[in-house]
């Protein structure tokens, strides 16, 4: 073989020697494509150990937990369980925080590094999407007029804007997006949409997003297609613009539109997706389109909760008695 091959082998290091220790939750990690998934994975971790014995997650003490017989390691994670629904945290918190803990537990199973699992420990039960009403096309008007579009900023929050209301796009498709992903001509966007993995998928843009988008990158004059999308301005400019820098603008916006009620870009989200049921009569089918919903189910929530279908079988069933 040449070293020419030996460049392009799967390890620089000998895969057969065994490490005096493994750093199991860094090879979990390590194996979780999206970036936000890894961060909160790492938080929720550390909150787990931090709660159970106040240490910080090291390789051996993640090896020592591991080791634990199943029954006080199911009993450890079941009390853990107990403290965050005393603490009166959101079942979806107690879900995620579970998750983290599962998944490093199934990854050592799997490895071989763990004979047992998690598997016994139910979730919590979650009605999804209770409240999808979010603002009124009326509202999003007065903060789509706020941004200075005479500005940089303006012009970069003016079509973050369009893009979250027209495309109902969530803050991190729009934050994943590189300038290259973009065709003006064509009038679409390649986004990395919800749980597609590293398969993108072409959206189609209206002009009025098409124009917003054409103003900020004609004044912001960047050469470079393989740059981000959209970028923060300050204190460091040029960084790819968050998930939660995207969430700011729009909170910031909101406010100085004098909306009372607390809005986000998922907030926008619903608002896009009701109003789109609103406009084409309920036909949930073609607003999957838009949303992009895995479930056609999640959509019949939506549709549920706008057309208040609750209520007015409940005024049916007062008016026969």
């Amino acid at each position: 073989m040449s070293s020419a091959d030996d460049s392009h082998s799967l390890s620089l290091v000998n895969p057969f020697q065994v490490a005096a220790e493994r750093d199991l939750l860094a090879e979990l990690l390590v194996g979780k494509r999206n970036k936000s998934t890894r961060h909160e994975y790492a938080k929720d971790l550390k909150k787990f150990f931090m709660a159970v014995c106040a240490q910080e997650p090291t390789p051996a003490l993640v090896a020592q937990f591991l080791q634990m017989d199943r029954y006080s390691a199911v009993t450890l994670v079941l009390r853990y369980k107990a403290e965050l629904i005393d603490q009166g945290l959101k079942e979806a918190t107690v879900n995620r925080r579970l998750a983290a803990i599962k998944s490093l537990v199934n990854y050592a199973y799997k490895v071989g590094k763990c004979d047992w699992t998690l598997a016994d420990i139910q979730n919590e039960k979650i009605k999804p999407y209770r409240d999808t009403t979010g603002i009124s096309p009326e509202a999003f008007k007065k903060i789509l007029a706020i941004p200075d579009r005479e500005t940089l900023k303006g012009k970069r929050d003016y079509a973050i804007l369009r893009l979250l209301w027209a495309n109902a796009l969530r803050r991190e498709e729009i934050s994943l997006c590189n300038i290259e992903d973009l065709d003006l001509e064509a009038r679409t966007l390649s986004i990395l949409g919800k749980g597609r993995g590293t398969q993108k998928e072409n959206i189609d843009l209206h002009p009025k997003s098409c124009k917003a988008l054409q103003d900020w990158l004609w004044e912001r004059k960047e050469l470079d297609i393989k740059q981000p999308l959209f970028i923060s301005l300050r204190p460091y400019y040029g960084h790819r613009l968050t998930g939660d820098g995207i969430r700011k603008i729009v909170v910031a916006y909101a406010k100085e539109a004098g909306i009372s009620k607390i809005v986000s870009p998922h907030k926008i989200r619903h608002s896009s997706v009701t109003a789109a049921l609103d406009v084409s009569g309920g036909d949930v089918r073609s607003v999957q389109k838009l949303s992009r919903h895995a479930n056609l189910n999640t959509l019949m929530i939506y549709d549920d909760n706008r057309t208040k279908a609750q209520g007015k079988i409940t005024a049916l069933l007062e008016d026969l008695v």
